[in-house]
């Protein structure tokens, strides 16, 4: 418990940063209207490859041993894909509203 108090007090000013942040994101997102969100999720699922791309450097830079390190690698890798492919379906679906019918 000392260790978490200590913890705070020297990062007091990343935990304002934090938590302001979360804070102006949730107001910036509730803001959106229902019409653009579909179109800034998916572009925003794609950008998500970056976590992807973090996963596979960690993995490769983590030791044979750390079965953690390893594991929680993976387990970004895995739910990073399903992210970044959700994105594309879901723009993919998308854009064939927007197509003309025969």
């Amino acid at each position: 418990m000392e260790n978490i108090l200590i913890f705070i007090g020297e990062n007091l000013q990343l935990i304002y940063v934090l938590i302001l942040s979360i804070i102006v994101g949730i107001e910036v997102i509730g803001k959106v209207p229902s019409a653009l969100h579909t179109p800034l999720m998916s572009g925003a699922n794609a950008i998500h490859g970056v976590v992807i791309i973090g996963a596979i450097i960690v993995m490769g830079q983590a030791s044979p041993d750390n079965y953690a390190a390893l594991f929680i690698g993976f387990l970004a890798v895995i739910l990073g894909t399903l992210n970044v492919v959700g994105g594309f379906v879901v723009t993919d679906r998308m854009l064939e509203m927007f197509k003309k019918k025969k």
